[in-house]
């Protein structure tokens, strides 16, 4: 039908762009490359292979999470939960680490700097008949009223309580110390919630609440997130904390420094630059309440009283409510020829428009491919360029040659233009009334589009790679998230339950593999196994020693 046709003149606007160099265009295109939009994001070489890194951490989720963690440290050292807690906090809940100290310095060096004792000794507070001396108030009671803890050392419960709660009250209450002068033993924490529950059960609950949130606050792989108002999910990585992620909440950020996600700007930089916007946020603020711009010369202009009819020192008149040029001729109540809210024509017509194309069968699912192609591009050039104002700058890259420094942002910036205008190339074709396209309109359309989001996703990949490799290698406080062609990670569900028992796990250090099978009861040692290791507590564990052929 007519309508369905295309005229030669739109034709040759939308497919014969002056400023289209096809050189440019297969800069990054391979001959024969049939490729479609959704090959594009699956390409491995673009993208990171496997499962999401990233885990999302309910409310649900949060304990198991937590005894998973434990549950590993209680099977490889044969410890209750509570000496475990102990060893995870002081090593800020990274297992590998604790068992790499634990095999590495043995049993006793892990739990002298962690701050766990078990010592072997009779208990004087058993003793129903005796009398005790209390070195805290100085007085002597009987021994049911006192605690001995797990360094042997003992006092009153009236004093442990009030030491307690003192400690809770102050955001102490994830290692609570003997009262001892110099003993750094962590006091158990069943004790703890017994005695402060008797005296103070919200307290006792605050300190639970606390012991369990540790596994967040104090976990370097583990983060709230940022979100307003928060969502309630923490956000933990398996591998490199400089990274960015997107909670199941749809909020992305930076891991690194909870920041909203910013590469290629590095997290200084990023620092840098909100600093920056909120010293001069004050008189952008005012701007934007006091002044509006001109539809005809752009220029700012205030208003200091009288109608809502305004004329700019350009000689144009507009509207102070809605900002559209009009006429001279107005009241004190209206402007002549003017209706602010009004459906223009050209409004209704895009509703009709929108209506015709809902109606249609055709499948535009590449559209939406291309549409996010052109969002993440259209992010990653936005903060390009407080990455560059930094980089290039002398603020904090004061110290390298000038002449160098020149060579390098005029690399950087071809690079960012060659992307810039490719990112508005695409964003024009997007723009065009494709609907209304005919069959082999819109294929020649789509393969277009193929060929162009692939420029750029390869573009931006290049871009990242001179950052990280030439323009930041030398420096390391200076770290950005990896490029990532599909958009930022997005955090998969975590368990809200564990699997215990007979299930085997397996803990692998360097050349040493520890597998936990559960209903295993000897010993048995294939190859050298560190001397620390050959100890009552690693009964039931298999170890495995690699050899280095």
């Amino acid at each position: 039908m007519a309508s369905n046709q295309v005229s030669s003149e739109e034709d040759e606007e939308l497919y014969n762009d002056d400023d289209y160099d096809d050189d440019d265009y297969a800069y990054c295109c391979d001959d024969g490359d049939d490729q479609t939009l959704d090959d594009l994001d699956e390409n491995p070489c673009l993208r990171n292979n496997g499962q999401s890194s990233s885990k999302v951490i309910t409310r649900d989720s949060l304990l198991a999470a937590q005894k998973e963690d434990l549950q590993r440290i209680m099977d490889m050292m044969s410890l209750s939960e509570h000496h475990a807690r102990t060893i995870l906090i002081h090593y800020r809940w990274d297992v590998e680490t604790a068992l790499s100290v634990f095999v590495e310095r043995g049993r006793d060096q892990l739990f002298a700097e962690a701050g766990v004792k078990i010592m072997e000794r009779s208990d004087p507070c058993s003793s129903s008949s005796s009398t005790l001396y209390c070195a805290v108030c100085m007085g002597e009671k009987s021994a049911h009223e006192f605690t001995t803890m797990d360094c042997a050392h003992y006092f009153c419960n009236e004093c442990w309580t009030e030491h307690f709660i003192v400690q809770i009250s102050e955001g102490k209450s994830r290692r609570l110390r003997c009262m001892t002068h110099k003993c750094y033993s962590v006091c158990d924490e069943a004790v703890v919630r017994n005695l402060v529950g008797a005296r103070d059960p919200e307290l006792a609950e605050k300190f639970e609440r606390y012991l369990l949130e540790s596994y967040i606050d104090d976990n370097n792989k583990v983060k709230w997130c940022p979100s307003v108002p928060h969502c309630g999910n923490a956000i933990r990585v398996e591998d490199d904390k400089f990274c960015e992620v997107e909670c199941a909440c749809g909020q992305q950020f930076c891991f690194s420094c909870s920041c909203e996600a910013h590469s290629p700007c590095s997290c200084l930089m990023w620092q840098y630059w909100v600093r920056k916007c909120q010293e001069e946020s004050e008189t952008i603020q005012w701007m934007t309440v006091n002044t509006k711009p001109c539809p005809k010369c752009m220029k700012l202009v205030e208003k200091n009283g009288g109608c809502n009819h305004v004329a700019c020192i350009c000689g144009q008149s507009f509207c102070w409510i809605c900002g559209g040029a009009t006429g001279r001729s107005h009241s004190w109540a209206s402007i002549e020829g003017h209706s602010c809210g009004r459906f223009k024509e050209d409004e209704v017509k895009n509703v009709e428009r929108a209506k015709k194309t809902e109606s249609k069968s055709k499948d535009f699912s590449w559209v939406t491919t291309a549409l996010e192609r052109l969002f993440r591009s259209r992010r990653i050039l936005s903060y390009s360029y407080p990455f560059a104002y930094y980089r290039f700058g002398d603020e904090l890259f004061e110290n390298e040659r000038k002449e160098a420094k020149e060579i390098k942002q005029n690399l950087f910036e071809d690079q960012q233009q060659q992307l810039e205008g490719n990112v508005e190339r695409l964003s024009s074709w997007l723009e065009e009334r494709f609907e209304e396209y005919n069959e082999q309109k819109l294929m020649d359309l789509r393969l277009r589009l193929m060929d162009l989001c692939s420029i750029i996703d390869n573009l931006c990949s290049q871009m990242y790679s001179w950052i990280e490799n030439e323009l930041l290698s030398p420096y390391s406080v200076h770290i950005i998230a990896p490029y990532k062609s599909k958009g930022l990670e997005k955090a998969s569900e975590i368990s809200d339950t564990i699997s215990m028992g007979t299930q085997s796990s397996e803990y692998s250090l360097g050349h040493i593999v520890y597998r936990n099978d559960g209903i295993t009861s000897d010993f048995l040692a294939l190859g050298n196994v560190p001397e620390e290791m050959n100890h009552p507590l690693t009964h039931g564990l298999i170890f495995s020693v690699a050899s280095d052929s």
